[in-house]
């Protein structure tokens, strides 16, 4: 057994070295042919590969042909979400379910409307028999993302219809999805608490008359208790992160799946895989924890200086680890502003005040205000940067007590309204299947016979 173990370790590692060395592609081809890396121009500006009336990400404005910086604009269906936002919280109302509609329909729904579609979300808000048992603590993942997946492609096979890409059929099944996300969310982490980390387990049925995000904390606590603030600024997370163009990583996985004539299920999964990755949805984890290294090597919170050099030794890859960001500043579309991480600030000061937080959240805004600058002093720029959603919505999660497992999942819980949106989107418009350039840059070789080689 010791001598198979020994053979797979070197095995594996000359394996590795030739997968490594055999993919290498000369970094100056890219150029040489005009590839846009990451299906983006030069200037960090999109390449046109489609078109939505879904979400749309406003960054700058064009002047004599020259690209003029704006703060940060996000509509949905055309609408800012700062005025949605305003809209709903003004009546001391909960806006994600709203939200929803309004990115599936197109418009903002009447107060029957959006009690009906409300009435039916609560209904769609229940897992099949035994689906809990079997497919959620009898194997408890380590990831709630990879839980999530795992949970949708299980419904392919509960569903009578899962092939059927009619919009309809479609449709019912991305309302069933939106409902029952924080289900398979919140049950994934507490198989996980109970069996990775031998906690207490708790399994609470939703309540019709509660609100996705009211559900969520009712679901996720031991004693269901939430406060009025705390579930308000949870909805307002949801609705922040529901859209955000077809442009970003997990969308355009939805669109490109979506080509294909795939079932909704396995599109679903396909935009879970892409939402999981540290560089899309897991990025509020890592401003958490660069926070946490903060508190313990920064003694003095108030110190500007002190404070700034720990930022440039984030830079030079002196700290934290050592990947040369700063987590939580800078996006890949917005430049003086991100308008979700403007709205969240202005209700987080709040939650902190209520929390006994405030300290935290002053340093919170001190980082904000000092990266811009390290930055500016560190590296050359192509444009500025400012902080983005995630640089709170971590902070916000901790606060209410949501573990950092579920940062994510919350996100995804949030985020699958924009998918469903934009698989409909694409399936009405029957676009061709989805297929980018790729040029070969490798010589050409002949085949040699084994006992030549």
């Amino acid at each position: 057994m010791k001598k198979i173990i020994q053979l797979e370790e070197k095995m594996l590692k000359e394996l590795t070295n030739r997968a490594r060395t055999s993919n290498i592609i000369d970094s100056e081809l890219f150029s040489k042919y005009q590839v846009k890396r990451g299906l983006r121009d030069i200037d960090g500006r999109g390449v046109l590969v489609g078109l939505t009336e879904i979400g749309d990400v406003r960054s700058y404005i064009v002047e004599e042909n020259e690209m003029v910086p704006i703060p940060g604009k996000l509509l949905y269906r055309g609408i800012d979400i700062s005025d949605i936002v305003t809209g709903f919280m003004k009546t001391n109302s909960y806006g994600f379910e709203e939200t929803c509609y309004l990115l599936l329909f197109g418009n903002l729904p009447n107060k029957e409307e959006l009690k009906d579609f409300e009435e039916l979300l609560a209904e769609y808000r229940s897992l099949p028999d035994d689906f809990v048992r079997d497919m959620i603590l009898k194997m408890p993942s380590r990831d709630i993302m990879n839980s999530i997946a795992r949970s949708v492609l299980a419904f392919y096979s509960l569903d009578d219809s899962a092939d059927d890409t009619t919009i309809e059929n479609v449709l019912k099944q991305c309302l069933k999805l939106i409902a029952c996300f924080p289900l398979i969310a919140v049950y994934g982490y507490q198989a996980h608490s109970h069996y990775h980390g031998n906690k207490s387990l708790f399994i609470h049925s939703p309540q019709k008359n509660l609100s996705t995000a009211e559900n969520i904390l009712y679901m996720l606590r031991p004693d269901s208790k939430y406060t009025k603030l705390e579930a308000t600024l949870l909805d307002l997370a949801l609705v922040l992160h529901a859209e955000h163009g077809g442009g970003n990583n997990s969308s355009f996985v939805t669109h490109v799946v979506t080509s294909s004539g795939s079932d909704t299920y396995s599109v679903i999964a396909a935009a879970l895989g892409s939402l999981k990755g540290p560089r899309h949805g897991g990025a509020n984890i890592k401003v958490t924890q660069m926070f946490e290294d903060i508190k313990q090597n920064v003694e003095n919170w108030e110190d500007d200086k002190e404070i700034e050099e720990y930022l440039v030794k984030l830079l030079n890859k002196k700290a934290f680890d050592r990947s040369g960001l700063i987590y939580g500043i800078g996006h890949a579309v917005y430049s003086i502003s991100d308008p979700r991480a403007v709205i969240f600030k202005e209700h987080v000061a709040r939650l902190a005040k209520e929390k006994g937080f405030e300290d935290e959240y002053n340093l919170y805004e001190k980082v904000e205000k000092l990266a811009p600058e390290a930055v500016g002093k560190v590296r050359k720029m192509y444009k500025g940067v400012s902080a983005n959603v995630d640089f709170y919505s971590g902070f916000v999660y901790r606060m209410l007590d949501i573990p950092p497992e579920l940062f994510t999942p919350i996100f995804a819980i949030s985020r699958i309204a924009g998918w469903s949106a934009h698989r409909i989107e694409e399936i009405v418009n029957s676009g061709k299947i989805i297929r980018p350039a790729y040029k070969s840059v490798v010589k050409r070789k002949k085949y040699i016979d084994i006992d030549e080689r």
